[in-house]
């Protein structure tokens, strides 16, 4: 029987459930999951909106072409210059561009994420509760790949928006128009690249954040303000570590100008950008990555564990 249990939202705490862990009939895991899939859709949707103008800047900074490849002159300094020009030419909801699409595509990527994550550490995790390293980072493996059918085609299309502006008197792009324009199966070109990042992203992401959690509560307990530090802080490897894959990714979704070098895949793209461009190409909008990934999941996991506080409910599962 499924029981609302109000005391959490006094305490902040959630009962440990190993003492009534019972064999769950499949409707009620399947209800579990349902419910840990609305709260992450509305969790992911918040972190998505309060960093969107920092993934912009990224996006740009890492579409920029230098060495022997290069269009024109260098139109960004940096990542500050960048969002200064951006709201110079295009207004500040320039910083929002191809917004609607990411809340489309986030709302499902994030929820599954979340959800595959505390599924697989639910199997993995034993009577006392304990799990191993290696089963958080196989679980968090889970959780990226499972969001790439959702991550890939609204990232190609997010992408495309976010540098339209940057050629001038260009004609305004909707999503609809950039989707029709590649077509079913070229909305997941960088599919490889995306993979590439994603796995080892949440592989890295979600086992420090279950270790912060632990390490800023020995009594058992998060604040908010814990919750939220944790999430920044296992953002920051993860994010800066796969900016490699996310530099080629952009490269290979991002539609070309004149004068461009183009890239026929993932090894293709990492030879060509290291031939033109050196090593340290890999790392462009590392720091931003890093300014977007790390506020974006910390106010995303904050969030969804708020929300299974002030609306829990006892599936007769692990806590």
């Amino acid at each position: 029987m499924i029981e609302m249990k109000t005391n959490v939202i006094e305490t902040g705490k959630i009962p440990d459930a190993s003492e009534y862990i019972t064999e769950r009939s499949i409707l009620l895991q399947v209800a579990e999951s349902t419910y840990r899939f609305f709260l992450g859709s509305i969790a992911g949707a918040a972190g998505a909106t309060v960093v969107y103008p920092i993934d912009l800047v990224k996006t740009r900074m890492q579409n920029q072409r230098t060495g022997l490849s290069k269009a024109g002159e260098l139109m960004y300094k940096n990542s500050f210059d960048c969002a200064r020009k951006v709201i110079t030419r295009e207004g500040v909801f320039g910083l929002y561009r191809g917004l609607a699409p990411q809340l489309v595509g986030v709302c499902p990527e994030k929820a599954i994420k979340l959800t595959v994550n505390d599924f697989v550490r639910d199997r993995l995790t034993s009577t006392s509760g304990r799990i191993t390293l290696q089963s958080e980072i196989f679980a968090g493996c889970c959780a990226g790949a499972s969001q790439v059918m959702f991550t890939n085609p609204l990232e190609i299309v997010k992408i495309r928006l976010q540098t339209a502006g940057e050629v001038p008197n260009s004609t305004k792009l909707s999503a609809g128009t950039v989707i029709r324009e590649l077509g079913f199966k070229n909305l997941y070109k960088g599919a490889s690249a995306c993979f590439l990042r994603d796995i080892p992203f949440s592989g890295i992401y979600f086992p420090v954040y279950a270790n912060c959690k632990l390490y800023f509560a020995p009594d058992g307990h998060n604040s908010p303000g814990t919750l939220l530090l944790s999430a920044c802080i296992a953002g920051v490897p993860a994010a800066y570590l796969v900016t490699p894959a996310d530099v080629i990714k952009t490269r290979l979704q991002v539609a070309a100008r004149q004068g461009q070098t183009t890239y026929s895949g993932l090894f293709d793209a990492a030879r060509k950008i290291m031939a033109e461009e050196g090593f340290s190409a890999f790392w462009k909008g590392g720091l931003a990555r890093v300014f977007r990934s790390a506020p974006q999941f910390g106010f995303t996991l904050l969030t969804y564990e708020v929300l299974q506080r002030f609306f829990f409910i006892d599936f007769s599962g692990r806590s």
